[in-house]
C-alpha cells in the first residue's frame, strides 16, 4: 500500500520545480543518504498574516522524498507561518501512510526544509552569484556556486555518544 502511494505520488508529482520569485527558500540534505530538498515559498497577506500562498520543491533524492515533499506543498497552501511551523514530519506525509523506519528521513529533510525557509528567509530569497543556474539544486552542489550559508545539512540519527 505504501508503495502503491508514492509510485501514485510519482506518477504525478505537485509543485515540483524552482519557483523564480520565492519569498523564502529552505534547503536541507542528509550527510548519510546523500538526498537533499529545497523547498521555495510565496506569501501572499492576509489580516495581516503571511500566508503561504505557493510552494514548490526540488529534490535530489529518493521517490519517497519527492513523494513527501509532493505532499507538503499541497498541504502547505493558505497555511499561516504560524500552522506551517507547527506541522511535523509525520503530518506532512500522512498521505502515504505509515513511513517506514528507513524513509523517515525523507519526512524530516522535507520539515527541515520548510523550518529552513520559514526561520532563515521568510523575507530575503537566496541570492544566486552571477551566472549560476538561479537557484537550482544540482548549482548548490557545486562548491564553485553555493550560496554561503543557504544549505544547511541535517544529522537526523544521532549517535550512541551523542545520546549520552
Amino acid at each position: 500500500m505504501f508503495e502503491d502511494k508514492v509510485k501514485a505520488a510519482i506518477a504525478n508529482p505537485q509543485n515540483m520545480g524552482e519557483m523564480a520569485d520565492a519569498d523564502a527558500i529552505g534547503t536541507v540534505g542528509s550527510a548519510d543518504c546523500g538526498d537533499m530538498v529545497r523547498l521555495f515559498l510565496k506569501f501572499s497577506e492576509k489580516d495581516g498574516k503571511k500566508i503561504i500562498d505557493r510552494a514548490s520543491f526540488q529534490s535530489f533524492g529518493c521517490q519517497t522524498a519527492i513523494a513527501v515533499a509532493s505532499m507538503a506543498t499541497e498541504m502547505l497552501k493558505g497555511k499561516s507561518l504560524d500552522e506551517a511551523q507547527q506541522l511535523s514530519a509525520e503530518q506532512m506525509s500522512s498521505g502515504l501512510g505509515a513511513l517506514p523506519p528507513m524513509k523517515i528521513h525523507c519526512g524530516q529533510m522535507v520539515e527541515g526544509a520548510l523550518r529552513a525557509a520559514i526561520e532563515g528567509g521568510a523575507d530575503t530569497p537566496a541570492e544566486p552569484r552571477a551566472g549560476t543556474d538561479h537557484g537550482a539544486l544540482a548549482g548548490s552542489l557545486n562548491a564553485g556556486t553555493a550560496v554561503s550559508g543557504k544549505i544547511k545539512i541535517v544529522d537526523l540519527i544521532e549517535t550512541e555518544t551523542e545520546k549520552s
